[in-house]
């Protein structure tokens, strides 16, 4: 697995689930910087594996890499290829409204998601849903396809399917512009980016001068006020103006080094006005 990465405010070095698994149970972790360096060539080699299996790891693999195994690599892969290749498919998912996504198994090659499909299992994309309750379905139903697919695969009874390149898109690693809220799109756009956007990195708004993280919100009734402009801010919480002329209203939030809490609770402690216009 990647290499332990700094987490919290402490910035502490935290190992990840898969390692801290498979400690428990007494199977050795490597943990290579690059997988592509000698060192994690050699490491693979020395093991001298049937079959490799990658999942969520983050690092391309090499020629080199992929001709160790003699069965091949496997990836399980989160959304129905050839559709959101890339890091980030349950984000991009969930951010673009889509009511159906999946798994795929696949045979890795040297490109992003490139390989030759072996299997698929497909979900309901709950109105509800965030990324991170889908990437904990998605979790499971990976682990149940993945197991049936390496018998499958040892039975010679798998099938290979190329990828319709034609219909390929991808789901790149997000970035900031991706966590900002712009009012002059649709009310429903903006509620699926904020869903899309949980828990990590989270939607984010300017609010009263500060940076304010968008944790969950609804889609309001019809406005007449410019996008971007306050419409309510009381006790029933936050209701802004979109471009569509509906409202987003804002549920949870979460200020700069505070606690997440609902927005009537936030509103409290800050005093922003009706019709206030909120920055880009």
């Amino acid at each position: 697995c990647q290499p332990d990465r700094p987490k919290g405010r402490g910035h502490k070095l935290a190992a990840c689930p898969v390692k801290e698994t498979a400690e428990a149970a007494g199977i050795p972790v490597f943990q290579p910087e690059r997988i592509k360096r000698a060192e994690g060539v050699e490491a693979l080699r020395g093991l001298a594996p049937d079959l490799c299996v990658t999942a969520a790891f983050g690092q391309l693999l090499s020629q080199e890499i992929l001709d160790i195994p003699r069965l091949g690599t496997i990836n399980v892969h989160a959304s129905l290829l050839p559709r959101h290749r890339g890091s980030a498919p349950i984000n991009w998912c969930v951010m673009m409204g889509e009511t159906v996504t999946g798994i795929t198994t696949m045979y890795t090659d040297i490109g992003m998601d490139t390989g030759d499909m072996l299997s698929k299992a497909s979900l309901t994309v709950e109105a509800d849903d965030t990324t991170g309750t889908l990437f904990e379905k998605l979790a499971h139903l990976g682990a149940e396809l993945l197991v049936d697919t390496l018998e499958k695969v040892e039975k010679g009874q798998i099938t290979r399917e190329k990828q319709d390149e034609a219909a390929a898109t991808y789901a790149p690693m997000l970035g900031k512009a991706d966590e900002t809220l712009d009012w002059q799109r649709p009310a429903s756009k903006l509620h699926d980016q904020v869903r899309g956007l949980v828990p990590w990195p989270s939607a984010s708004m300017v609010l009263a001068g500060k940076p304010v993280k968008v944790h969950r919100t609804a889609v309001g009734g019809e406005t007449s006020a410019p996008a971007g402009s306050v419409v309510e801010a009381d006790k029933n919480g936050l209701a802004i103006a979109c471009g569509d002329g509906r409202l987003l209203r804002v549920l949870e939030l979460q200020g700069e080094g505070g606690k997440r809490m609902a927005a009537n609770a936030f509103l409290n402690g800050k005093r922003i006005a009706a019709g206030t216009v909120l920055d880009a």
